[in-house]
């Protein structure tokens, strides 16, 4: 086995932005309200059972706050959500301001979003500067399949349409 480099995380961050990955909206309602934050670091784990992570950083302000509340609803993000996307990534701001949303038990659910994923928090794990979230996927939706999804490839924001 070779030996472990010391990569730079300027660098790693270079190479693994060439893996588009699809762009979520994680939300739940906490004591004080809706809370939310954008991810990409989202992917389906199990299909028996149904089991779904994702990885917050540790500095996030707002996964505690929807730690707390023990489920979470993923709302996958389409091509046209861009600066709705970064509303969800900005850092003290209002995030839900003029956000059109349906209560959804584990969250709000984002008007327009190509698919709800609502999950129930069952384990978490550290991994280095962030934490792997398990959950359980316990609701499902997809309204449309004619939106094409938003993407994050390079640092910059895209979208992908199938051939």
């Amino acid at each position: 086995m070779p030996d472990v480099l010391d990569i730079d995380p300027t660098h790693f961050r270079r190479v693994f932005g060439n893996l588009p990955t699809g762009v979520t909206v994680i939300t739940a309602h906490s004591d004080g309200g809706p809370t939310g934050m954008a991810a990409n670091s989202v992917t389906s784990v199990s299909l028996d059972p149904p089991l779904v992570l994702f990885c917050p950083a540790k500095t996030s302000s707002t996964w505690p706050k929807i730690r707390e509340t023990g489920s979470f609803c993923i709302n996958v993000m389409a091509g046209h959500h861009q600066e709705l996307t970064s509303q969800f990534a900005a850092r003290e701001a209002d995030r839900f301001a003029g956000v059109a949303y349906e209560h959804r038990p584990t969250g709000p659910a984002l008007a327009e979003a190509m698919a709800w994923i609502e999950c129930r928090i069952e384990d978490e794990r550290d991994a280095g500067d962030h934490t792997i979230v398990v959950a359980r996927v316990v609701g499902i939706e997809a309204p449309s399949e004619a939106d094409e999804p938003l993407v994050f490839f390079r640092g910059s924001y895209g979208s992908f349409r199938s051939a």
